[in-house]
């Protein structure tokens, strides 16, 4: 196994990095807010998973090994597939997914793209003994894995190369659908709407 990559980011994109080690670039999925941490050039570790199928190879990459091990946990669960696993990641922190489990939050889990409220329950009751109690480090559920959404997808849009002043009007371009959802902000369809608008100006 994997256990983690460290080395130069060599290259970014809006769903995955490429870290060079040892002189090989090692392709990487990861969450939006694993990339929006990374810069080009600079050095990057980050804890990895490798999912092994007849067809493919697929190293995911996570910003600690909590979230690594969450990931892991998760597709333990009957239905639960890297992607999704990856996309539960994607919209909220590992505690706050232990949180959802604990505290039985079905609309937590139907927020993540891909889970209907049948989904979530089934979820809650294969979950609930392996994802462990709430370490209350996290944020709370439905709260952006870090603060401050426009300052994480300004730093995901420069990290890929974008201007500093391209990448401040493609945060602009998408506030209003931020402000729109009445909860909080995800980055993983903001950063896709974003890089939408800044496909139309180019």
């Amino acid at each position: 196994m994997i256990a983690f990559v460290s080395g130069p980011v060599a290259a970014l994109a809006p769903d995955s990095a490429v870290v060079e080690v040892g002189g090989i670039g090692m392709a990487v999925q990861c969450t939006p807010g694993t990339l929006s941490a990374l810069r080009l050039g600079q050095q990057a570790r980050l804890a990895t998973s490798l999912v092994v199928r007849e067809d493919s190879l697929t190293l995911y990459g996570f910003a600690d090994d909590d979230e690594r091990s969450t990931f892991e946990l998760l597709q333990t669960a009957s239905g639960v597939g890297p992607r999704l696993a990856q996309a539960m990641l994607a919209v909220h922190s590992p505690d706050a997914l232990r949180r959802a489990v604990a505290t039985a939050d079905e609309k937590a889990l139907t927020a993540v793209p891909g889970i209907g409220k049948k989904g979530a329950q089934k979820l809650l009751l294969e979950l609930k003994d392996r994802l462990g109690a709430p370490l209350g480090t996290g944020p709370a559920v439905g709260a952006p894995v870090t603060a401050g959404w426009q300052d994480q997808l300004h730093a995901a849009l420069i990290g890929l190369g974008y201007a500093t002043r391209e990448a401040d009007e493609a945060v602009a371009a998408v506030a209003p659908q931020a402000e729109s959802g009445g909860g909080a902000p995800q980055i993983g369809p903001l950063l896709k709407a974003a890089l939408q608008t800044l496909n139309r100006t180019r």
